[in-house]
């Protein structure tokens, strides 16, 4: 026999071992990503080990952007099997997945989410904002005496008389979050197309885009991490302070938290699911296609998410505020998800 048949015959037993140890390497399944779709992740979770027996797969709310880059990082049994997403994967983490081997991935859009503004019930106004007034908020750069500048808005009511005269003070996630990417591209850019001073300037979107996309720095806008569930305590402990997250977290803790409707609009499943909720979007998971079949359960557990009994109307993720898809759309998402469908990469 050959060297060349030998390095071959080598490396062929090499690989075949390589993936025995990953098979057996890890039980469990495991899931990073959005801080948005960690509690229906982790709802799927908790009923796939109920309905099996198998260990329960382990769910790491690593906000969006962070997701994607453990996610992208490679293959084998230390990186994640899938990840969460509150927007679609960008074409610089597509590349970083192509660039680490991760080069069969198939892209799960579940249902949408609305991206809630909520302030506590102990607030006794009615909050209603426009999208410009939020940016007039929050956004780092603003219109002052017809000139871009620096905000210098620090109370409500200096943005509009008939809002309360209290401090800016809104809580948000941090720039590695879907829900941050969202809510710029949702609010701040809408917000900012709709000043005047943009419309007579004339500006167009790059201009938007490149002008309109920072948070302001100065102390009404706080980055609160990737757990959400923070933003809910510090909204209980301040009737003034609000926070910016996804509508799960408004819908389970309509007790103690109340909607700030935006152009009139309050955020529920009806507003969400038509679009009329001005801070609407579509969620997301991504599955590594080379973990199925290697790692135990992968499989089940994907045919668990995108099952009726979850994702259907009535299902326990729309318990939890998921805004379901169409019937039709439900069932493409099904089909993609199970047969392992090929994503070939953000649109351009």
């Amino acid at each position: 026999m050959s060297h060349l048949k030998l390095s071959t015959a080598a490396i062929a037993v090499l690989a075949a071992s390589a993936t025995a140890v990953f098979a057996q390497g890890r039980e469990e399944i495991r899931v990073v990503g959005s801080s948005t779709v960690f509690p229906y992740s982790q709802a799927v979770s908790e009923q796939f080990a109920n309905n099996t027996g198998v260990p329960s797969p382990i769910v790491e709310s690593t906000g969006t952007g962070g997701g994607m880059q453990i996610f992208c990082g490679g293959i084998g049994e230390q990186h994640p099997d899938m990840t969460g997403a509150s927007r679609a994967m960008k074409a610089s983490e597509f590349e970083l997945c192509q660039e680490n081997g991760v080069t069969d991935i198939t892209e799960v859009y579940f249902g949408s989410d609305g991206l809630s503004l909520a302030i506590s019930r102990e607030s006794d106004f009615d909050w209603d904002l426009s999208l410009s007034e939020i940016y007039l908020a929050l956004a780092a750069q603003v219109p002052v005496d017809g000139e871009w500048a620096d905000n210098p808005y620090t109370t409500w009511n200096e943005i509009n008389p008939d809002l309360p005269e209290v401090e800016i003070l809104a809580y948000g996630p941090p720039p590695t979050s879907g829900t941050r990417d969202a809510f710029v591209e949702l609010a701040l850019w809408a917000g900012c197309e709709g000043l005047d001073f943009v419309q007579e300037g004339d500006y167009d979107e790059d201009w938007i885009e490149e002008n309109c996309s920072r948070m302001r720095t100065d102390g009404p806008f706080v980055e609160a991490g990737e757990n959400d569930n923070l933003i809910v305590q510090r909204l209980q402990a301040d009737a003034n302070a609000m926070g910016i997250f996804g509508y799960s977290f408004l819908f389970e803790n309509q007790d103690t938290l109340k909607a700030v409707t935006i152009e009139g609009v309050a955020p529920n499943e009806d507003t969400i699911a038509s679009g009329d909720y001005p801070v609407s979007r579509p969620l997301f998971f991504y599955v590594k296609n080379a973990h199925r079949g290697v790692i135990p359960n992968l499989e089940e557990f994907v045919a668990e998410f995108v099952s009726e009994e979850a994702m259907g109307p009535g299902g326990y993720l729309s318990e939890r505020g998921l805004v379901p898809l169409q019937e039709a759309r439900r069932a493409e998402t099904r089909e993609a998800a199970m047969e392992g469908t090929t994503f070939e990469g953000p649109a351009e």
